[in-house]
């Protein structure tokens, strides 16, 4: 196709061309390893969290940042989103089989890192 670029799903067992701007796991990965995408994958990896709580465990991020960091990742299939019907409604957030997958080797990066930094390096 000369005059423009068709996305198409991967055939089972063929690999997307993440090289290629107009591949869909790209984008995953730009969700993944965006500043904030990455701490809310590793601040789920041991409890389902409420968005005031994942709020709170990660300093800085607003909660427009939050909101959005967590469609994302929703949309992507890594967390799934459970609403109670409360006033107001309760929404908590939990890593998906394959946001466990993503996640591990982020949290094992983290942890290497943590694990090499002096305590007067450490923030």
């Amino acid at each position: 196709m000369v005059g423009g670029v068709q996305r198409r799903q991967a055939e089972v067992g063929e690999r997307y061309d993440v090289f290629h701007t107009d591949c869909p796991a790209r984008d995953m990965v730009d969700h993944v390893t965006s500043r904030w995408g990455i701490w809310v994958l590793i601040s789920l990896r041991s409890n389902d969290l409420r968005f005031y709580e994942l709020r709170e465990s990660i300093q800085g991020i607003s909660e427009k940042m939050l909101a959005q960091t967590l469609r994302a990742l929703v949309q992507d299939g890594l967390i799934w989103r459970e609403v109670e019907p409360t006033s107001p409604p309760q929404v908590t957030y939990g890593l998906t089989e394959f946001g466990r997958d993503i996640g591990e080797p982020l949290t094992e990066l983290f942890d290497r890192i943590t694990r090499r930094l002096t305590p007067t390096t450490a923030g």
